[in-house]
């Protein structure tokens, strides 16, 4: 862009921000007009909102963040305090062989060429550092913080991959989110505690037979804090009748052996599977909380969906399997949201494949608004954190109460530590574990665990504090100061944060210290404190 474009951008700027507070997109429109493109055209509003920052932080103008939400598209993409930037793994082959599960060439196993993420992957030849890139920069050009980045690994099943190449494709990753090259992983990790874009959380995907001590070692020293399991079902008929190649028994390990190790624990859950009806499905759900084994942090619903070239194509041919119809999968996702737990997120409610390649079945895309839009019609209420959350509402840090919801698990203790809103929405919240038997991870004995600690909200940029928004007034260091006090009291001699690599220095200014790839504030020595009351003053 040059001067001429520049200047004039930044007379647009100036004119909107005199109405920040009451724009609208016929004055936005109106401004864009007065101001045209010397050649032609209109300014768009990413190149607005790149003059914008620019100006901004030459001081030349000051951030207004009305006039930001106005130019800005999707909030809904950092919404939850963090930028999601979702990467995906090139086709490799996988240990599964559901007979639900398309394989096309091109696409890794599971997914197919005209998902959308599968584009994005395709266009960047799979290619890690380019793809983190290029998500980080369109996350930007919408108007969207990234210092704070969660990086989801997708694909095929994670831990089939070669050891190198997924050493390799994290480090590419985060020389994306560092803006600079690293000879070694640990190189990396420790640049992006200071890096443009810090890395938040790490999120990988594969299947509880893949859990074994040696894997969750792995997923550690690669900085991973987030584990989703394609865990399917809770029926070992189901499992045997869709090829699965897993047990229950398997599911309940491996959630055992990652929460042991601290890890927050997302399972995929599919209705719908071959053998299967609405009945059992229902009871199937049932379990995730009424096994102690399982009762994960957060859940993925994914209808089974027909698509051609799989088994279970070839089975709804000769009539031995039918999905379930608009109506019925209504009906059973209501009463499944119903159930849920308020520890629990629910991430999604339907896989983002495009409906032409969905053969039969429900091929709605908003599915997830439908099924709500139902439950309020019908005085129905889910509690899951995701319809919890703050969102963009402001928050007073006076008016929010402090609350500890404890369950237990066949290993651990948990305490879900909340600051919530009077009306029960949700602005922050921690996980602190307490371990009931002893970790197999040596690095762990004697530690309780914080597995968690999240403020919601809309994501606001590290260092900066804005009226009415919960991030950065303090919820996080109170709600680390209280599990401090319960582990203390609990007898633990250690607390011990599974920390993604960028948020260690933020464990650093509270007394914690890199210990292995945990941080860890010793509980025997330092001075009690001070547990936040309930109301904060």
């Amino acid at each position: 862009m040059g001067s001429e474009d520049e200047a004039r951008c930044a007379a647009i700027l100036r004119l909107l921000a005199a109405r920040a507070g009451r724009l609208t997109p016929e004055r936005i429109e109106a401004a864009l007009r007065r101001y045209p493109r010397p050649e032609g055209g209109l300014y768009s509003r990413d190149q607005l909102l790149r003059v914008y920052r620019r100006l901004c932080t030459e001081g030349q103008m000051d951030w207004d963040p009305r006039l930001a939400g106005a130019l800005g598209r999707k909030p809904t993409r950092t919404i939850s305090g963090v930028a999601p930037v979702s990467v995906l793994t090139p086709p490799y082959p996988c240990r599964g062989q559901c007979i639900y599960c398309p394989s096309v060439s091109g696409a890794p196993k599971s997914y197919l060429p005209d998902e959308p993420g599968v584009q994005r992957a395709i266009r960047f030849r799979y290619d890690p550092f380019e793809q983190t890139a290029g998500r980080l920069q369109a996350l930007e050009n919408i108007g969207h913080p990234t210092d704070k980045v969660e990086l989801l690994i997708l694909g095929g099943t994670w831990s089939d991959y070669p050891p190198d190449y997924q050493e390799w494709f994290v480090c590419r990753c985060l020389d994306a989110m560092n803006e600079q090259e690293s000879a070694t992983l640990p190189e990396a990790q420790h640049l992006n505690e200071t890096a443009p874009h810090r890395n938040v959380g790490l999120v990988i995907e594969t299947r509880p037979d893949c859990i074994t001590l040696e894997e969750v070692r792995r997923l550690r020293y690669l900085g991973v804090t987030k584990v989703q399991l394609g865990v399917q079902s809770l029926d070992d008929e189901i499992l045997a009748l869709n090829r699965r190649g897993h047990t229950v028994a398997e599911t309940r390990a491996a959630v055992r052996r990652l929460r042991l190790a601290g890890f927050k624990i997302l399972l995929h859950w599919m209705p719908n599977l071959y053998g299967s009806t609405p009945q059992r499905d229902l009871a199937d759900f049932q379990r995730l909380w009424d096994d102690p084994a399982l009762r994960p942090d957060e859940l993925k619903i994914y209808p089974c969906l027909l698509v051609e070239g799989t088994g279970l194509y070839d089975l709804w041919r000769e009539g031995k399997y039918q999905p379930y119809d608009e109506e019925t999968l209504i009906q059973l996702l209501m009463a499944c949201k119903a159930r849920i737990p308020p520890y629990v997120r629910l991430n999604r409610l339907m896989r983002d494949i495009p409906a032409p390649d969905i053969v039969a079945g429900v091929t709605r895309s908003n599915l997830r608004e439908v099924v709500r839009a139902r439950m309020e019609r019908e005085g129905l209420r889910c509690q899951c954190i995701r319809c919890r959350e703050i969102r963009g509402q402001p928050v007073d840090p006076r008016r929010l109460r402090l609350n500890v919801l404890t369950y237990e698990t066949d290993a651990t203790v948990e305490h879900f530590l909340a600051y919530e809103t009077e009306d029960g929405h949700l602005a922050g919240f921690l996980r602190l574990s307490f371990p009931q038997v002893e970790p197999e991870l040596e690095e762990l004995r004697g530690s309780a665990l914080v597995r968690e600690l999240h403020i919601y909200g809309p994501a606001v940029e590290l260092g900066v504090r804005r009226e009415g928004r919960a991030q950065h007034i303090g919820l996080g260091t109170r709600l680390l100061e209280t599990a401090t006090e319960m582990a203390r009291q609990a007898g633990y001699q250690r607390l011990a944060v599974i920390a993604a690599v960028g948020t260690r220095p933020y464990y650093r200014e509270r007394g914690f210290r890199l210990e292995g790839t945990y941080m860890v504030k010793d509980l025997r020595d330092s001075p009690g404190r001070r547990a936040a009351s309930e109301k904060i003053p």
